[in-house]
């Protein structure tokens, strides 16, 4: 098969930031083909010692404009994908493939005053991607982020969110924007201090905010731990708040990756 029949393309790292032992970040260059809207997901693949292909989904963190690609990643200990990834260097290559995939964007929802985007971990990943679009600012008259790490080092991508907030075009609608820190395993000033299920079971996150959830006028992305997703989907049921699907739009959307 040549390269023009090939479903991905081999791009070259050209940046690494570690956040932590376990957290890292990398940006590579980006084909002048590929498209995608915020908060989808690439397919990465890196090649093995026995030149095998190992491919995993990550969501984009750099913006549809940007002219390189941005990912988020944990490093998962003996991980089949994680532990080759985690050694590559700056020039190595990585593969891309040519079609992005995922719903986890704004398209989902016809309708809604205020955005709630729930993550923990690299879930953060595909909101920075659509903080950076202005639809997002457009759009809604509140927008929400909430982020839960272990450890107060794990919340990675803070001097990126004041930045996005400076930003021309994002600058008059700075005031719309709420950023919550969550830190489960400590206590820190500033942040919430429990999971974000128990945040909602309890009414503290609405009461932090000062906004209620709501299927009426709320719309909720969540991204992140399995669990978390499927414990905050079950809850938000239970507010009438249903799964927006392309035929019978509704209040939730969740990213799968597989």
């Amino acid at each position: 098969m040549n390269r023009a029949q090939e479903k991905f393309t081999p791009q070259t790292i050209t940046h690494l930031h570690t956040w932590t032992p376990s957290l890292f970040s990398f940006r590579c260059t980006r084909d002048a083909g590929f498209r995608f809207t915020a908060g989808q997901f690439a397919r990465l693949g890196v090649r093995k010692a026995s030149g095998a292909i190992v491919w995993r989904g990550y969501s984009m963190v750099s913006s549809p404009f940007d002219e390189f690609l941005e990912f988020f990643s944990i490093v998962v200990p003996g991980g089949e994908f994680t532990s080759e990834l985690s050694q590559l260097a700056v020039g190595d290559e990585i593969l891309v493939e040519k079609q992005a995939h995922g719903f986890l964007t704004l398209s989902r929802f016809v309708d809604g005053d205020h955005l709630w985007l729930l993550a923990t971990g690299t879930g953060l990943a595909p909101f920075l991607s659509m903080l950076q679009d202005f639809e997002v600012w457009q759009r809604f008259q509140r927008i929400v982020l909430v982020y839960s790490v272990r450890s107060e080092e794990e919340l990675a991508y803070r001097d990126m969110l004041d930045e996005i907030l400076t930003r021309e075009y994002v600058a008059e609608h700075a005031h719309k924007f709420t950023f919550v820190p969550v830190v489960t395993r400590e206590q820190v000033p500033g942040c919430l201090n429990a999971r974000i299920t128990d945040l909602l079971t309890s009414g503290v996150l609405e009461q932090h905010v000062g906004l209620p959830m709501q299927a009426q006028n709320s719309r909720v992305l969540l991204c992140g731990n399995p669990e978390m997703v499927e414990d905050c989907r079950m809850l938000l049921q239970q507010r009438d708040m249903q799964l927006s699907m392309m035929r019978k739009p509704g209040a939730v959307a969740v990213e799968n990756y597989w």
